[in-house]
């Protein structure tokens, strides 16, 4: 399914998954260096080389990593990835703030949900980040715990066994 196309509706915009093209890491660039994403994130903005290298290398240029590139009406509106962390398999997402509070985030997931069928499913989002961790929650993930990053507490949530499948 490397070049599926998904989409769905929310609040009136046409939510899509798409293959990574390379001009969608320039979007993806940009979107990291948002002070406010960064700072609800908890996620540092990279410098230009060391942000394109980490996406040839660690996520383009691994077969264990699932990911698309996240469309609103078309355009890239973000990403959402899922990759290997030891045992674990954890979900990332990062959308552009035009596309915040739009449903956008929990449409692309539920999308990108279908396609990633691992189980369980991890993700750590900031704590302080509430808008993530309701998407996730409204996606069917709980709690699990908390782990810190740093000086930052993150929340541990799991997505169980898809309910689809038993």
């Amino acid at each position: 399914m490397a070049g599926a196309r998904l989409s769905g509706m929310s609040d009136d915009v046409r939510v899509g998954l798409r293959a990574v093209r390379e001009a969608d890491l320039d979007v993806f660039f940009e979107q990291e260096q948002d002070a406010e994403a960064t700072r609800r994130s908890r996620f540092a903005a990279r410098p230009r080389e060391r942000f394109m290298s980490h996406w040839a290398t660690r996520i383009l240029g691994d077969d264990t990593v699932l990911v698309r590139t996240v469309t609103a009406d078309g355009d890239p509106a973000g990403h959402i990835v899922a990759w290997w962390e030891g045992d674990r398999r954890f979900v990332g997402y990062w959308l552009g703030r035009s596309h915040w509070g739009r449903g956008v985030g929990s449409a692309a997931l539920a999308l990108f949900l279908r396609e990633e069928r691992t189980r369980p499913l991890h993700a750590d989002p900031f704590a302080g980040n509430t808008a993530s961790v309701r998407l996730l929650e409204r996606n069917g993930f709980r709690p699990e715990g908390t782990v810190r990053h740093g000086e930052d507490v993150h929340t541990l949530l799991v997505l169980g066994e898809d309910p689809a499948t038993g």
